[in-house]
This record gives structure tokens, C-alpha cells and sequence, in this order.
């Protein structure tokens, strides 16, 4: 039978709140030296374990979930998926650990650290949360995202389209130039070129405008994110252009800076966190949150 905070703080003759503040280190109290090591003294002699160390090795595991995202960047769909699975996850008496980076040493240091109940793995291509997801994910799934993106600019009358990406150097993976292709595929689509954004405004302005020289015919550029959509709009001046008259700009993410530029974003809202949440779920063997029939939707305003 485990021992009890309340059996310590007797054994230590101090409440067990006192006892809690002691052993959890917690910030901001203000407890003599003398208590502490008496508190703690009285914890070795008993045998007190944590009761979330003591759960995990009974269970083998730890109540946690660790969400490697690799070199992916920030935004708010990372951010909602980690909020949506964080959330979840708390309901349940779970935590979430994030491993940032590309340095497989650090990951399996997580793991041997914490003895994870599950590792959620989203540094590679993240296609959708559940496999088993009918047509491959374009149900539900960033895969399907692609055709909301595109279907946007399809139904008003845009035949010929461009993607938008960072330029080589950037810290992002590409993994949505794929979804954008068989997306225009599927809704047959024309997408001749790739523009990559260079590292300032002229270096974006010079892409586009050899796109526009090799590729008169398009007329629209879906980006694989809000941040390569607003430096192809910040660009555009350059050239004497504007969003949507003379190229159409969508971007996808709905990051809190499109409505602020002029003309105002026009984006994909996708729902990560009900994603992270169906994450969370799957990872700890619990039934999957209910899928809509889509995860996305246009966020209509000026640029497209």
C-alpha cells in the first residue's frame, strides 16, 4: 500500500499542504531549510512515491504523450493541433510533452526520460491523423485542405493557378506542394510553376514576375501558408500589381495577420484542434472524436 502525503506531513509534523510545497518544489513559498529537509527526510524514510511515478510504474508507462513535430515551424494550425491534443489529453489525466528539432538523439532521450504512454509523430509528411481515413485522408485531413484551397479559386473562374512556397532555405517542409498538386488534378486545374519567395521583397517581386513572363496564363497563386501569401502580396507593388485583379492570393493557415494587411487575406481555416484532439484520443486508445465531412473552410476577404 502507497504511502500518503497526509502520512508524511504526520510523520514530519507539518500540514500537507506544507508537505505538497516541499516535494513539488513549488514557486514562491516561503518555508524554513530546516522544514524542508525534515519534510523530505520524513518522505526517504516512509517510502513516498509521487502518485504520478507510482501510477507509472505500476502501468510500465507515464501518463504522458509526446508530439514530435521535428523542424516544422510554428503557426496556428501547429499551435491549435497542440491545444486541441493538450486539452484532450488533460481531460483524461494525460500530459503533453512537445520535442521540437531534427536531432534524433534528443528525441530518444524524451522517450527513455518519460517513458511516454504514446509518441505522436508529425515531423514528416502529416497527411492526416487517421490512416484509416477513406481515400487516403482526402476526407479529413490536410491532404483534403488542399481542395478547399483550391475549389475556392476554381469556382470563381480561375483555371490556370500557381503555388506559393518559401524559398529553398526556409524552415519548412514542403509536404503541402504534393496535396496542392493532386488537389488541382482532382479539380482539374492547371498548375504550371512553383513561385519561391525570396528573402526580401524584390527577391519575391523578381519570382513573380518571371512567372508572370513564362506563365502569362495564370491567374491565381494558392500558398502552401499565410506567410508565403503575404510576402507575395507585400510584393506585388513592386510590379505595379494588385490582389485579385491581376493575381489572385490565397493563402492557409488564418494567421491573425491576414485580415490586418490590405487587401485583407483571403485563407484556409482548418480545425486543428479538433485534429490535436483526435490525436489525443487514438494515442491513448480511447474512440476517435467524430470526423466531419470536411476539416476546413474558406475564410473569404479581399485578395481572392
Amino acid at each position: 500500500m502507497s504511502v500518503t502525503i497526509k502520512e508524511v506531513a504526520r510523520a514530519s509534523g507539518v500540514s500537507p499542504a506544507t508537505v505538497s510545497f516541499v516535494l513539488n518544489r513549488t514557486p514562491g513559498q516561503v518555508i524554513r531549510p530546516e522544514t524542508q529537509e525534515r519534510v523530505r527526510e520524513a518522505a526517504r524514510a516512509l517510502g513516498y512515491v509521487p502518485h504520478g511515478v507510482a501510477r507509472a510504474l505500476r502501468e510500465g508507462t507515464s501518463r504522458v504523450v509526446l508530439l514530435d513535430v521535428g523542424a516544422r515551424r510554428g503557426g496556428p494550425i501547429l499551435e491549435g493541433f497542440i491545444l486541441g491534443m493538450s486539452t484532450e489529453l488533460a481531460a483524461h489525466d494525460h500530459s503533453l510533452l512537445v520535442q521540437h528539432g531534427t536531432h534524433d538523439h534528443a528525441l530518444q532521450s524524451a522517450i527513455a526520460a518519460v517513458s511516454p504512454r504514446a509518441v505522436v509523430d508529425i515531423s514528416g509528411p502529416f497527411r492526416h491523423v487517421n490512416p484509416a481515413a477513406p481515400e487516403g485522408g482526402w476526407v479529413y485531413g490536410l491532404a483534403s485542405h488542399a481542395l478547399t484551397q483550391l475549389a475556392h479559386l476554381r469556382d470563381r473562374g480561375h483555371s490556370t493557378v500557381a503555388f506559393g512556397a518559401p524559398g529553398p532555405h526556409a524552415d519548412i517542409p514542403h509536404d503541402r506542394l504534393p496535396h496542392l498538386a493532386q488537389a488541382a488534378e482532382r479539380l482539374g486545374l492547371a498548375a504550371p510553376a512553383v513561385v519561391a519567395t525570396g528573402t526580401d521583397r524584390d527577391a519575391t517581386a523578381r519570382a513573380i514576375a518571371e512567372l508572370r513572363q513564362r506563365h502569362p496564363e495564370v491567374t491565381a497563386i494558392a500558398a502552401v501558408d499565410d506567410e508565403t501569401a503575404l510576402a507575395i502580396l507585400s510584393a506585388l507593388p513592386r510590379l505595379g500589381l494588385s490582389a485579385p485583379g491581376d493575381l489572385a492570393v490565397i493563402g492557409f493557415g488564418d494567421s491573425e495577420y491576414g485580415a490586418l494587411w490590405a487587401p485583407a487575406l483571403t485563407t484556409v481555416h482548418v480545425e486543428a484542434e479538433r485534429l490535436g484532439a483526435h490525436a489525443a484520443r487514438v494515442a491513448i486508445g480511447l474512440d476517435p472524436v467524430a470526423e466531419p465531412t470536411t476539416g476546413s473552410r474558406v475564410v473569404v476577404r479581399e485578395s481572392a
